[in-house]
């Protein structure tokens, strides 16, 4: 067993694919309609074939409270790796994006979290 899809729950899919892919890099892998949504995700450059990440409406009754409870006690919805967490943190930060804590050093990683527009924290992290 492996994991294929994982997912981020999103207030406005298209503005999230922009976000993901335009602003943090990601690539576009599905887009299939779906009535008044669609089965949307993105990947990492360099894995095209590897785990994909859903950019699923939060359409679900218990999801907005779900997120607004995450968001507002700080807690983020997934976690994404990078290589040099003070150089992407430079680089986000010079595109606009907002930032909840600046990356902090917690033992064997680094640490930051950002807003996506999404209705979503997303912290990044460098494993040293």
């Amino acid at each position: 067993m492996k994991i294929v899809i994982t997912s981020v729950l999103v207030d406005d899919q298209e503005k999230a694919l922009q976000f993901y892919t335009g602003t943090l890099g990601f690539l576009p892998k599905l887009d299939v309609p779906l009535g008044s949504h669609r089965w949307l995700t993105v990947v990492a450059p360099g894995a095209e074939d590897g785990v994909q990440l859903l950019l699923e409406p939060d359409e679900h009754p218990a999801a907005k409270k779900f997120k607004a409870a995450l968001k507002r006690d700080g807690i983020p919805a997934t976690q994404f790796g990078v290589e040099d967490i003070h150089k992407e943190y430079e680089r986000l930060q010079g595109l606009g994006v907002t930032f909840t804590q600046p990356p902090v050093p917690m033992g064997p990683v680094t640490t930051a979290v950002l807003d996506d527009k999404c209705g979503n924290l997303i912290q990044i992290a460098q494993f040293h």
